[in-house]
C-alpha cells in the first residue's frame, strides 16, 4: 500500500537528516504555501519530490516563454485514473496536479538561459537549484465541486512558493545560446486565467486538466528506477485502474522529431497550443476553427477559412491558413506578432516561439490546395 511505502521513506529521510514532506488532498480552502500541499520539498539547493508524487512529461508540450516545466501527479490511497481513449484520464477526487515553471540561470540577477535541451540540474526526483531559477508551481486539485487552480509564487530563496491568486508579472531577460537578448515580462496568471486555458467546454465552463490525455503522455520517462512508460507507471503506481496495449494507445508525435510526418508534428503542435480553446466546443468556439487532434482537414482546420472572429488580429491576410503560402496565412501571423490584442494563444507567452512559427510555416508551405480569391 502506498502509506506504508511512504511511511517507510519518510523514517529512512528522517534518519538521514534529509528534509520530507506528506502529499496532502486539501479538500477546502486556499492554502497559502505550496508546501502545505506536501508534494515536493526545497531547501534551496534542491526540489525533491515527495515519497508516490509521480513525474511525468509530455510528448509535445504547450509553449510558455521557453520555460521548462516539471509535472506531476499525485492521487490518495484507494483511487485512481480511468483511461479514455481520445481525452484526458478521468482523474477522481482527491487528484493533484503540480506544473513547476524553471529556467537556467543566467550571469545577471534578472536574466534566464534560453536553451531547448533538457536544463541542467534535471533529475528523476527533483531538481538541483544550483544553476536553475524557480518561477511558480500552478496546483490543479481535483474537489468534489470540480477542478481548482492555483498559482503558487517562488521566493528568492527559492525555498517556499506563496499563492498569488492575482498573479504576478517578472521582468526577466532571456539570454539566447547565441548571446543575443530579449526582454521577457514573465506573467504567472491569475486564479481566474488559470480558470479560462482550463475551461475548455465554453458551455459548462468546468476546468480540467489539458496535458494528461493518453495521447500526450504515451511516452517513456527516466525515473529513478529506469525508463518506462508513463501509462505503464502509472498503472504501477495505482494511479491508473489499465490501459490497453502501448502501440493500440494514441500516441502525439515529437514536434522535434524529424523523422516523424511533418503533418504529425504540426497537428501535435497545434492541439496542445491551440486546441484547449479551438476545439468544437471550446472558448474560440465562433471562430469557427478547430485545431484539436482529429479535427478534419478543411475549412475548419483553417484551409482557404475566412476569418469569423479574429478582429484586428488578420494581419490584413485573408485566409486562417493560405495553402502554400505561410506568409498569407492569418495563423502565422498571429505566432509571429507579440501584440497582446493579436497574438495566439492569448495568455502564456511574451516572446514568439521560433521553432513552432518555423514549424508551422513548413507545414503551410507544403501544402498543395488553393483558395479561391473571389471578390
Amino acid at each position: 500500500m502506498r502509506w506504508l511505502t511512504m511511511a517507510f521513506a519518510l523514517l529512512l529521510a528522517a534518519c538521514g537528516g534529509q528534509q520530507t514532506a506528506t502529499p496532502t488532498f486539501i479538500a477546502e480552502g486556499n492554502p497559502p504555501i505550496l508546501s502545505d500541499w506536501g508534494m515536493m520539498v526545497s531547501d534551496g539547493r534542491s526540489l525533491t519530490l515527495s515519497e508516490g508524487v509521480l513525474a511525468y512529461d509530455l510528448n509535445t508540450p504547450l509553449f510558455s516563454d521557453y520555460a521548462h516545466k516539471q509535472r506531476t501527479i499525485w492521487m490518495p490511497d484507494g483511487v485512481n485514473a480511468i483511461y479514455r481513449e481520445g481525452d484526458v484520464l478521468d482523474f477522481p477526487v482527491g487528484t493533484v496536479i503540480t506544473k513547476t515553471f524553471y529556467y537556467p540561470r543566467g550571469d545577471a540577477a534578472d536574466e534566464v538561459r534560453l536553451t531547448t535541451a533538457t536544463a541542467t540540474g534535471w533529475r528523476p526526483d527533483g531538481l538541483d537549484l544550483s544553476d536553475i531559477r524557480l518561477v511558480e508551481t500552478r496546483i490543479l486539485v481535483h474537489r468534489e465541486s470540480g477542478w481548482i487552480a492555483l498559482p503558487y509564487v517562488w521566493n528568492e530563496d527559492q525555498t517556499e512558493a506563496v499563492l498569488q491568486r492575482a498573479g504576478d508579472l517578472q521582468h526577466l531577460t532571456l539570454v539566447s545560446e547565441d548571446g543575443s537578448r530579449q526582454a521577457l515580462p514573465y506573467a504567472v496568471p491569475n486564479a481566474n486565467q488559470c480558470a479560462g486555458c482550463h475551461a475548455i467546454n465554453n458551455t459548462t465552463r468546468q476546468i480540467q486538466p489539458i496535458g494528461p490525455a493518453a495521447r500526450h503522455i504515451n511516452r517513456e520517462y527516466a525515473y529513478a528506477t529506469g525508463a518506462q512508460n508513463q501509462l505503464t507507471a502509472m498503472v504501477e503506481a495505482g494511479y491508473l485502474e489499465d490501459h490497453p496495449a502501448l502501440d493500440a494507445a494514441p500516441q502525439a508525435a515529437v514536434y522535434t522529431d524529424l523523422s516523424a510526418p511533418l503533418d504529425d508534428r504540426a497537428r501535435s503542435y497545434l492541439d496542445i497550443n491551440c486546441a484547449h480553446c479551438h476545439n468544437p466546443v471550446g472558448p474560440a468556439d465562433t471562430s469557427g476553427l478547430h485545431l484539436n487532434a482529429d479535427a478534419p482537414v478543411g475549412p475548419n482546420l483553417g484551409l482557404c477559412k475566412l476569418p469569423i472572429a479574429a478582429g484586428g488580429g488578420t494581419g490584413g491576410r485573408r485566409f486562417s491558413i493560405q495553402p502554400g503560402q505561410p506568409d498569407e496565412s492569418i495563423l502565422v501571423y498571429r505566432m509571429e506578432i507579440n501584440d497582446p490584442g493579436s497574438m495566439m494563444p492569448e495568455l502564456g507567452r511574451s516572446v514568439r516561439h521560433e521553432e513552432g512559427i518555423a514549424l508551422i510555416t513548413d507545414w503551410i508551405a507544403q501544402m498543395e490546395a488553393r483558395c479561391h480569391q473571389a471578390g
